[in-house]
């Protein structure tokens, strides 16, 4: 793709100055302008050049996501034409207005599953109006951070709980689409149990559903192998749905059994206010859980200039895909790394490639709407378990299981509540879980080492800090990791103890590279000052940023200790400890001289 310039006449000096008659070298030449936003904007749907490639990964996407869009519906558990508005209306938003060219915005796995188990959705008497409602929601919140550029958010969800997230998810489609591809609705309070109950009655399963189903799964490993690439999907699932041609297979559900199929675009949809507190959860989670989905292609595809897109952008991208999905009754949406993936695979060059792909969508439902309905019911479950399959990765779990037992812990409790418990909480709670014990582990991470200076060298030798202090001795403590309030006690617990008299003893506390105190820490940095003052000692504090000194200065922390013993950090490293070893030292030998 070409980079445009956006140049309007010429910036040059050399070129005004020649222009006006002066000396063509008066001045020396200077770069062009910069682009403006609308032609930088305009630089990402390519050039005339780039055209005919983005139109044929555009028809590629688009015709391959009618069957998709559909199967998403029906995982989520509501109308499969609401998944399908969700891919026509989150790819040509994304396309619109993410920061990554080439990120394709549709309805995930994860997400589908997550809606499946929203009562006020799937069991709503207007699901149309309850899937734009959520959608919106989603959108606002995605939206809101994208605008608060938080982009980074994504880092504090541990991968433990994603690895755990998106391998039950995909235990959870596998298991969610048992009953679209036998024919038998088993009974229970959860997956597993509906499917335990499904393998209970063998003998009720639908045989003709199970068969076609076992006959799209082979077509789409066999037409994999061939030219047709992505396509293999769309031709699968439409050979089998031919299928109910024959009279043994004629009973198998279609989607036109579950809801018309228009043939046309949706009208706009007003949301519900009233449903807003009830999915404000389901979309936090929806939001959290496509964001990362989103980042992980921000942070893995480039843009075509080779820089990567800034996911804050993205956030704000994706909401407008889930404000334009929700709008026209489509599903929520997120960064779909697959579509992302089969777009590029087939050629795309700029963003007008996603919009290629819309359009195709578009074509397909206005003059497709009655073969859509034809599609069968077990060819779609077939394609999703499929799906489900190949997303559960072993090896991950694996790798995360080894990782350690906090990590390990965190990886259980997650893949466990995903497969019984509503998603939307399972993410939540995996989350809460990973922070809690990161907490506790950092907390006991904070470790104190002691400085000795033998004369052998200007180097300090690290060894472990005394017991108890002893009089008239100088100790330099060096503190390793965050010193923030849940790491205090143990903190305290490996300062050196302080006996009832130790005369002229120094405590020479290192405390460079920490940014910021909390109170409880600084509470007690001052009691261990109070109680060596009375012991006949000091606390010396050296190499304090200035946020440190003003916290001290604030909470007259520096009074208790002693102004004159808090020493401020300089750009030379060593100048602080320096000045306050030379302070204790002196106190050491006459405490009155302090």
């Amino acid at each position: 793709m070409s980079d445009a310039t956006g140049a309007t006449g010429s910036d040059d000096p050399a070129f005004e100055s020649a222009r006006a008659g002066g000396p063509a070298a008066a001045a020396p030449p200077t770069r062009p302008a910069a682009p403006g936003p609308l032609r930088r904007y305009l630089a990402r749907f390519g050039t005339r050049r780039t055209l005919l490639a983005d139109a044929r990964a555009g028809l590629v996407l688009g015709v391959e996501s009618i069957p998709d869009g559909l199967a998403s519906g029906l995982l989520a558990g509501v109308n499969p034409v609401y998944g399908l508005y969700g891919y026509l209306f989150g790819t040509l938003g994304g396309a619109l207005a993410t920061g990554s060219v080439f990120m394709s915005v549709q309805a995930t796995g994860a997400m589908s599953v997550m809606i499946s188990d929203v009562p006020a959705v799937v069991a709503s008497p207007n699901q149309g109006v309850a899937i734009a409602t959520l959608a919106m929601l989603t959108g606002v919140i995605m939206l809101g951070l994208g605008l608060a550029r938080l982009g980074s958010l994504v880092r504090f969800i541990p991968t433990a709980v994603l690895i755990g997230f998106v391998n039950a998810v995909a235990v959870n489609i596998i298991l969610g689409q048992l009953a679209n591809l036998t024919g038998y609705a088993g009974e229970g309070a959860n997956r597993i149990t509906r499917t335990l109950d499904t393998f209970a009655h063998l003998t009720s399963l639908h045989w003709p559903s199970l068969v076609l189903g076992a006959v799209t799964v082979g077509l789409i490993l066999l037409l994999e192998r061939t030219f047709l690439g992505p396509l293999s999907l769309v031709v699968a699932v439409a050979a089998a749905s031919a299928l109910p041609l024959i009279p043994w297979f004629a009973e198998v559900a279609v989607v036109g059994d579950l809801t018309e199929v228009p043939n046309a675009l949706p009208l706009p949809a007003v949301p519900d206010p009233t449903l807003i507190f009830e999915l404000l959860v389901p979309a936090l989670s929806l939001a959290l859980v496509g964001l990362v989905q989103g980042a992980a292609i921000s942070g893995a595809v480039p843009n075509p200039d080779g820089r990567y897109p800034d996911a804050s952008a993205d956030f704000r991208g994706q909401g407008i895909a889930n404000l334009a999905s929700g709008l026209f009754q489509g599903m929520p949406v997120g960064g779909s790394m697959s579509a992302t993936a089969i777009v590029r695979s087939a050629g795309a060059k700029s963003a007008l490639a996603n919009v290629f792909a819309a359009a195709a969508m578009i074509v397909g439902i206005l003059a497709l709407g009655g073969v859509i309905a034809l599609v069968a019911m077990p060819a779609l479950a077939a394609l999703l378990i499929l799906v489900g399959v190949r997303t559960f990765k072993p090896h991950d779990l694996l790798l995360v299981w080894r990782t350690g037992p906090i990590q390990a812990s965190v990886l259980a409790v997650t893949f466990v509540l995903t497969l019984i418990v509503p998603l939307q909480y399972a993410v939540l709670v995996g989350v809460g879980l990973a922070i809690v014990l990161h907490v506790a582990r950092q907390s006991n991470r904070v470790v104190i080492r002691r400085w000795v200076y033998d004369g052998s060298s200007p180097h300090p030798v690290e060894t472990d800090p005394p017991a108890a202090l002893s009089p008239g001795e100088v100790v330099v403590l060096v503190p390793y990791g965050s010193l923030f309030f849940a790491a205090a006690p143990t903190f305290a617990a490996q300062l050196p103890e302080i006996p009832e008299r130790c005369e002229r003893a120094v405590v020479v506390l290192r405390m460079r590279g920490t940014d910021e105190l909390g109170s409880t820490f600084i509470r007690v940095v001052t009691d261990y000052a109070e109680r060596l003052r009375r012991a006949g000692g000091a606390l010396m504090l050296v190499g304090l940023g200035d946020r440190v000194m003003t916290q001290l200065d604030a909470t007259r922390a520096s009074v208790v200790i002693g102004r004159d013993r808090v020493f401020a950090a300089t750009p030379r490293i060593g100048d602080s400890l320096d000045a306050g070893l030379a302070a204790a030292r002196a106190f050491a030998r006459d405490p009155e001289e302090r």
